[in-house]
């Protein structure tokens, strides 16, 4: 397939699907890439950093970034230090409590399979290293055609659609294929995710195979459009 163009592919996504976000570039890395900036400052949680990207900045983090989320950590098998270890718990006991969570649900939680040292985050147009998962985030109409992309494109999809918490729809995707999430509260307050929004996460390995099917589902879905607009009024006429 050739060196990937990065800055193509982002074009492509953009404008076939309609999007008003430019998608994410996220890749896991031992040693920081050359021409990317160590991130500065901090975020609540490590899904906020998707809307950094999103906004157009280029960065890596340190495990350090993270310890914020105690949910994002636990997904991202990033440990916290002793001093913040008991975070997680108390983040998830309030959960329970709030009845957003059972306790029996938390062993469900998808978590990456390695500890990660960093984590890239760009636009994908700006990728400097090939992504592990390519965030992309729309309205449930237009993500659905590039669901439809990756069965055409013949790569791995994860047929269920993804709850609470968001983030480990990352590990999932790794692991699985394209994956869909509804988001969760906390990641819509975090990164300004509308009522109208949700997300796909396609694994970096097979958004260049998705996205050149993507001309195709688009094309057939204005045809099938038409096709139903039609077939409905005359039915409705009978």
């Amino acid at each position: 397939m050739g060196v990937m163009n990065y800055s193509d592919l982002e074009s492509r996504l953009v404008q076939s699907l309609a999007l008003k976000h430019r998608p994410v570039s996220v890749t896991f890395v031992d040693t920081p890439p050359a021409g990317v900036s160590a991130f500065s400052g901090q975020v609540p949680a490590g899904c906020a950093f998707w809307q950094l990207a999103s906004e157009g900045r280029s960065f890596y983090t340190q495990q350090s970034d993270h310890y914020n989320c105690a949910v994002g950590c636990h997904t991202h098998s990033i440990p916290l230090p002793p001093e913040r270890e008991s975070d997680l718990m108390a983040t998830v006991s309030f959960m329970v409590e709030t009845g957003y969570l059972k306790m029996e649900d938390v062993p469900g939680i998808a978590r990456m399979q390695a500890t990660p040292k960093h984590v890239v985050y760009s636009p994908v147009a700006d990728s400097k290293v090939p992504p592990d998962v390519v965030i992309v985030r729309g309205a449930p109409g237009k993500l659905m055609l590039l669901q439809e992309a990756g069965y055409r494109s013949g790569v791995k999809v994860e047929s269920p659609l993804l709850a609470r918490p968001t983030c480990m729809a990352i590990p999932v995707s790794m692991a699985r294929g394209v994956t869909m999430s509804t988001g969760c509260v906390g990641n819509r307050v975090y990164t300004q995710l509308e009522d109208s929004e949700l997300y796909v996460m396609v694994p970096g390995a097979d958004v260049a195979r998705v996205a050149e099917q993507l001309e195709t589902i688009v094309s057939a879905n204005a045809v099938l459009n038409d096709y139903h607009q039609q077939r409905r009024k005359e039915l409705l006429a009978t």
